[in-house]
């Protein structure tokens, strides 16, 4: 029977239980934190959204931006043509690498679900599973982002496209009204198109990988399949929905909280050793240069993935938890998944029927006939101890012949 929103909770609250402490497991802490921070479940609590404070309320924007630390070589904006094709192949390398992290992040996907399912995290075994899956899930990946900057360009450009041609774009200020209604239109159908893209994305995440991972189906088999479930049942996924905004935002908070003491303590250490290190290079006369830029962006590179993995793991709890509310909320209405939700309990085997003791002359007595026994045909004794004769059937017609012969006196 499909269980509510509401009522999934405390069974994925309790299987988040079970996995991570029950017993506390080091190794599968850990090993989570990875799946769940290449799988992309952290953007989900907003962990990561942190913003740049200006310490400085003096300087202007513009200053900020394009001022460098003392010492940092200058550079000549006018020499900018020489460096097109570093720039190109670093903007090349850079979608190369974007294109490569959403396919990681869709093998993820469906080894944090196994991994959840299951209650077992195997990385490599993971990853030789579920890569045919994932990969069909990256394809769907692919679909859906060009389908959305189709769909953004659209309503962006053709109102601006209509602004334009109308003329209202040379002379703004003659054309104050229609252009705030043009910005109101804008921001109308950019706000629909992103809500309904984050309502594809949950969904494709929560719902779609079950089915693709379970019935080995493509990204389209699968959303048919998900919406012959959903019909009928509209209104459970919207509260669905709504409840799980709700509740990452609570772990939002709670998250946040966590995080930020986990970053302080990893940047009183980290950043006395970058500043211990800067000092002593005053001292030693270095300057920037080609080595040693190299060495603070190889530096601060690692420091940042260690910061990133130490809030993965501080995040820990919500990859389990998220997922598991997915994965009993649609278990209810789906047969497949449920089945090993909830595995049938094995077959009783019963204990042998005791073997029944015969009699003990039951080896040596010959069995008896099963035909019925016949009747003895040896005369019966008289009272006088001689045998009286048996009268049989055919005694009767003589006797009746005989007493029809006899005349009646």
């Amino acid at each position: 029977m499909p269980i509510s929103a509401v009522d999934s909770i405390s069974p994925a609250w309790t299987h988040m239980k079970q996995q991570l402490f029950k017993p506390f497991r080091w190794g599968q802490w850990l090993r989570l934190a990875v799946v769940g921070l290449l799988a992309g479940e952290l953007s989900s609590t907003g962990s990561c959204n942190f913003s740049g404070a200006n310490w400085n309320k003096n300087r202007h924007p513009s200053e900020e931006l394009l001022s460098l630390p003392a010492g940092f070589p200058n550079f000549d904006p006018a020499k900018l043509g020489k460096y097109v094709g570093l720039i190109l192949l670093a903007v090349f390398v850079i979608f190369v690498l974007y294109m490569l992290l959403i396919y990681v992040s869709s093998v993820f996907r469906f080894i944090l679900f196994d991994s959840v399912l299951r209650k077992h995290c195997s990385i490599r075994q993971g990853w030789d599973r579920w890569h045919s899956s994932g990969r069909r899930f990256f394809l769907w990946r692919m679909v859906f982002l060009t389908a959305s900057s189709l769909a953004m360009g659209v309503f962006i450009g053709i109102p601006l496209l209509l602004a334009a041609a109308a003329g209202w774009l040379k002379d703004p200020k003659e054309h104050v009204a229609p252009l705030v209604l043009v910005v109101f239109v804008i921001v109308v159908m950019v706000a629909c198109t992103v809500l309904a893209m984050l309502v594809v994305e949950v969904f494709s995440r929560d719902f779609l990988v079950p089915i693709m991972a379970l019935e080995d189906v493509d990204f389209a088999d699968g959303w048919s399949r998900f919406f012959s479930i959903m019909r009928g049942d509209k209104g459970s996924y919207v509260g669905y929905l709504l409840l799980k905004i709700v509740m990452a935002i609570g772990a939002l908070f709670v998250i946040g909280i966590a995080t930020f003491l986990a970053v302080f303590a990893f940047l009183i250490p980290v950043g006395g050793a970058g500043a211990a290190a800067v000092l002593l290079g005053k001292a030693a006369g270095l300057t920037w240069n080609a080595a040693t830029i190299t060495a603070g962006i190889v530096a601060g590179s690692l420091a940042l993935a260690v910061l990133i993995y130490l809030i993965s793991l501080v995040a820990v709890p919500t990859y389990v938890f998220f997922p598991a509310y997915s994965i009993y909320f649609f278990a209810s209405r789906y047969p497949r998944l449920d089945a090993i939700l909830h595995p049938a309990p094995p077959p009783v085997d019963l204990p042998p029927l005791p073997a029944i003791a015969l009699a003990p002359y039951a080896d040596s007595a010959p069995l008896a006939s099963a035909e019925p026994p016949q009747p003895s045909t040896a005369p019966a004794p008289s009272e006088g101890g001689q045998s009286k004769p048996e009268s049989g059937p055919s005694d009767e017609p003589q006797r009746a012949d005989s007493d029809e012969s006899e005349p009646i006196q």
